[in-house]
């Protein structure tokens, strides 16, 4: 692929990095879930921002069979409907794959306003699934969540990427 000017190459990713963050977000949710707020319609889901994330950067290492993985996971300590935040997952990670080459091509900021629909759609596929189950109706504040998420998308990108970034200035002992 070519790189655009100014694009900083990257080292390779560290599987074992690329499943910490995965599993840490997996954490960081259920923490949130049983924290002060709960499980408020309006809060973030940090797992799906690093699902997504690692979709579309390393969709060989991270697919749609993590992504169901990852939500039957959610669905076991959330003690709801099993199967909800697995079927939003995957679409989530079904529309990241397909986007993934032309997103990669914007800048950050542009790269959240382009998830932020793959957001939307994951939260309105978990809701769907949640009325059809028989549960309540969460709130409008329900509509935040995506946009909290769109908005930790440049976060993410710093975080994550940073112990791939080279050096910026080469010398003897760093020669690329």
């Amino acid at each position: 692929m070519i790189m655009r000017q100014g694009q900083q190459l990257l080292l390779p990713a560290n599987p074992l990095f690329i499943w910490g963050s995965l599993l840490l977000a997996l954490l960081l949710n259920m923490l949130q879930n049983m924290g002060l707020w709960g499980r408020a319609a309006w809060s973030p889901d940090l797992l799906a921002v690093v699902l997504v994330f690692w979709t579309v950067h390393q969709p060989l290492r991270v697919s749609i069979g993590a992504a169901f993985f990852f939500g039957l996971l959610m669905d076991v300590h959330q003690g709801g409907l099993l199967g909800q935040h697995a079927m939003a997952y995957t679409v989530l990670s079904f529309f990241a794959i397909t986007i993934h080459r032309r997103l990669l091509w914007f800048s950050v900021p542009s790269q959240a306003a382009q998830v932020f629909p793959l957001f939307l759609a994951a939260h309105g596929v978990e809701l769907v699934l949640r009325m059809l189950g028989g549960g309540t109706f969460p709130g409008i504040a329900m509509v935040l969540s995506p946009v909290i998420e769109a908005l930790l998308w440049p976060v993410a990108s710093i975080l994550l990427l940073a112990p791939q970034r080279r050096a910026p200035n080469p010398d003897a002992n760093r020669p690329l």
